[in-house]
């Protein structure tokens, strides 16, 4: 059997070139190849091509008819691109593939073969290509990401070494120009100045990268694709320059989603629910999605709970304190606690809400709406009962009576 039987037979204009299936599964060294063709039916046994020699083959082997599928991984876009230029190309999902094609025996020829059998059925999930600007963008987002994370454990370096030896640092920035002669002075051993030195030093010039990453990006927000869309964001509450670029770096073309719930979920930020049969349960952020998106959006809310007034009487700590107070003082209740106790949390914690807007008291006028909504807990001992407490307008429980043995008996 040939290596490719439909390469032996040239196709002519008049014929209709048959359509193939290849995959590609992508190492640090070499590509593997392998591909079947609309029956699934094994027409390129899996072999192993260099990176240098790739490019040659797919020039002498691929026709436009074919469809050519990749899973993503580090530095794929390359190969999406070199293999976009002679066939149709597919990006696959990773996570998605490993469930739809996992195995026990795993080898690199066995998953060019799943990969290229789930193509030719249709069962590729597919990830969306962004254009080059979009790429690019991304790449710098994600390099300011790193080199800002780089100064950060820097900085904690320095700030670990000032707790270490019990020295408070200078009044304002302590790594400001004028305080280099104070870490200088420093009574510390000659491998610790050393530190210091070369850590300040690798502060200073990680300062001036970030701050030529972010020229690069006020510059981009200026020109096409970005210009008409940066305004729009920067006017939402929490949101700056920096923000509004991550965000569109993220998302690409909102076209793509059909429903405000797809974006949510594309960014992590929709929460977790089991619901078969009569079980249903909700938990946290699924947290499966663009990390970077999703850090994004929750820096823009801390940001505007914390500058809008808005969103601070929404987030007031007063309102979380009186709910959590209403729903922990009836979870001291046991007689109410065989009674659909989540259902009376929520009765509970509406109505320690208050209505309309939400004034912070402080003072007296706090401590004692403390009172009213979280009581003192009472003495509790073997030989004498507590007496009954009110919270939140419910009795405290009742003493439980002893049964008598001799009674069940009887």
């Amino acid at each position: 059997m040939p290596l490719f039987p439909r390469l032996i037979q040239p196709v002519s204009s008049e014929q209709v070139a048959p359509t193939d299936v290849l995959a590609l599964d992508a190492h640090k060294h070499y590509v593997v190849i392998g591909g079947v063709n609309a029956a699934c039916e094994l027409v390129l046994p899996p072999r192993r091509l260099d990176w240098a020699e790739l490019e040659v083959w797919f020039r002498a082997h691929l026709l436009p008819t074919d469809k050519v599928v990749i899973e993503a991984t580090t530095n794929t876009w390359t190969l999406y691109d070199q293999a976009a230029r002679y066939a149709g190309a597919v990006m696959a999902h990773p996570p998605h593939i490993k469930l739809i094609g996992a195995a026990l025996v795993k080898t690199d020829k066995r998953d060019v073969q799943v990969l290229a059998k789930l193509l030719a059925l249709n069962l590729i999930p597919e990830v969306w290509v962004p254009p080059q600007p979009m790429r690019e963008l991304r790449e710098l987002v994600a390099h300011r990401e790193r080199l800002t994370r780089a100064r950060t454990q820097t900085t904690n370096r320095l700030h670990s070494m000032l707790q270490r030896h019990n020295l408070a640092a200078p009044q304002g920035d302590p790594f400001a120009a004028q305080h280099r002669a104070w870490w200088a002075s420093l009574d510390l051993s000659a491998t610790e100045k050393l530190h210091v030195r070369q850590d300040l030093d690798t502060r200073d010039h990680l300062t001036t990268q970030i701050a030529e990453v972010e020229q690069e990006l006020a510059r981009l927000s200026t020109v096409s694709p970005w210009a008409p869309h940066v305004p729009l964001l920067i006017q939402l509450p929490g949101i700056g320059l920096l923000t509004a670029l991550v965000i569109l770096a993220a998302v690409g073309d909102i076209t793509r989603f059909a429903h405000a719930k797809n974006l949510v979920g594309y960014a992590g930020l929709g929460t977790y629910v089991h619901d078969s049969g009569k079980t249903h349960r909700h938990g946290g952020i699924t947290k499966h999605g663009r990390a970077d998106l999703r850090h994004a959006m929750v820096e823009a809310a801390w940001v505007a709970a914390r500058t809008r007034p808005h969103w601070q009487a929404e987030t007031c700590p007063e309102r979380s304190r009186r709910v959590r107070a209403a729903v922990q003082a009836h979870a001291r209740q046991p007689g109410q606690r065989r009674h659909r106790p989540q259902a009376a949390g929520r009765r509970l914690a509406r109505l320690a809400r208050p209505r309309g807007r939400l004034q912070c008291p402080s003072g007296q006028g706090r401590r004692q709406v403390l009172r009213l909504v979280w009581p003192p807990r009472p003495h509790r001992s073997r030989a004498v009962h507590p007496t009954p407490v009110r919270a939140l307008a419910v009795d405290a429980p009742r003493p439980r009576r002893r049964l008598d043995p001799c009674a069940l008996r009887r």
